[in-house]
């Protein structure tokens, strides 16, 4: 009998690392939204999670089809989709790095978003921890100037939601071209929104992109 997988994708709040059964991001969570529904679902094979922490929607998307690529028999996907200001970046091969290569960019890669994370993470030790060697491993492998250099001249949320998007349409389309069941759900309503304003109704070229998006494998 062949050997199904079950699996999520996303940042940290797919992988559980602010839930009660966290050890220093491990092992992905038991008690995160993603293996409630993996039990829920009463699925018969393994929970693969490949979501990791401050993934922006490009590294979510690829860590998804690098699992659904390289396992046969997969019974199911769910990705909850993060936020459009952060990158994913193949850097040159540091033995650090994700897999050598990939890091994944938010704005508290920046000198003033640090500030700002260790605000947000002050009631975690093991939180700053974790930030203080995230923030040694980018000194070390050029991302941390790389991050400084992208937010402060080239990063706008035009372009971050083409990624974004882009991203989510090539993994839809990757999934029901392989037939494999999937719900897509959302961290935040800023994938599509501006306060009020739809990011649809910016141009033809992202009202053509929504509609690409098939909301009826959505749960918000």
């Amino acid at each position: 009998m062949n050997k199904t997988r079950f699996i999520a994708g996303g940042c940290s709040f797919t992988f559980g690392h602010e839930l009660s059964d966290d050890e220093q991001g491990k092992k992905p969570s038991q008690k995160s939204w993603a293996h409630g529904l993996y039990k829920h679902s009463k699925a018969t094979g393994d929970y693969i999670c490949t979501a990791y922490p401050g993934s922006g929607n490009s590294g979510i998307a690829r860590r998804v089809f690098n699992a659904v690529a390289n396992i046969k028999h997969v019974e199911g996907v769910v990705v909850m989709w993060s936020f459009l200001s952060r990158y994913d970046w193949a850097m040159p091969r540091h033995r650090d790095l994700e897999n050598t290569r990939w890091a994944s960019i938010s704005p508290w890669d920046t000198n003033t978003g640090n500030e700002e994370a260790f605000r947000q993470l002050a009631g975690s030790e093991t939180q700053q921890k974790v930030w203080d060697q995230r923030n040694n491993t980018f000194l070390k492998t050029g991302v941390k100037p790389f991050a400084e250099s992208l937010y402060r001249h080239v990063a706008n949320e035009y372009h971050e939601t083409y990624l974004s998007w882009k991203s989510i349409i090539w993994l839809q389309n990757i999934l029901e071209k392989k037939k494999i069941p999937f719900m897509f759900t959302l961290a935040d309503n800023s994938l599509f929104y501006n306060g009020m304003d739809h990011l649809k109704d910016q141009d033809l070229l992202m009202k053509g992109l929504h509609n690409e998006i098939d909301f009826t494998k959505w749960f918000s």
